[in-house]
C-alpha cells in the first residue's frame, strides 16, 4: 500500500539530521576510525535512498524536484550491495557538501505540502 509521499519526505529529513548529529564534531580522521559511526551514517544514507527511490515511484513528479535523486538512490545502492569497498572519504564528502542542501530542499518540499 502506497505511503503519503510527505511520509518519504519526512524520513529523508530525520535521516539527514541523524546523519549530521552523528558527525558533528568530528572531522574525517575520526570518522574513518570509528566503525560504530560510519555503520550508522552508512544506514541512515540507505533510508533516505529508499525513500527517494520509493518516492520516484510513487510520486515522480515531486521527486524529480529533489537535484540529483537518481544519484542519491544509486550511492544508496552502492552502500548496500558494494558493502565491502565502501569509500569512508566520499562518505564523508557527500555527507558535508551535498546532504545540506538535500535536506533543504526536502524541508522546503514538506513545506510546500503543509507539512512542518
Amino acid at each position: 500500500m502506497p505511503r503519503d509521499p510527505k511520509a518519504y519526505l519526512w524520513d529523508i529529513c530525520e535521516a539527514a539530521d541523524a546523519i549530521q548529529t552523528f558527525i558533528a564534531d568530528i572531522d574525517l580522521i575520526a570518522y574513518r576510525a570509528n566503525p560504530l559511526i560510519h555503520s550508522a551514517v552508512e544506514r541512515k544514507f540507505e533510508i533516505i535512498g529508499e525513500a527517494l527511490n520509493k518516492l520516484a515511484k510513487e510520486a515522480p513528479d515531486l521527486a524529480r524536484r529533489i537535484p540529483e535523486y537518481a544519484e542519491v538512490i544509486a550511492f544508496r545502492n552502492q552502500l548496500i550491495h558494494g558493502y565491502a569497498a565502501i569509500d569512508h572519504e566520499r562518505v564523508w564528502r557527500i555527507a558535508q557538501i551535498s546532504l545540506p542542501s538535500l535536506r533543504s530542499v526536502t524541508q522546503t518540499l514538506l513545506n510546500e505540502l503543509g507539512s512542518p
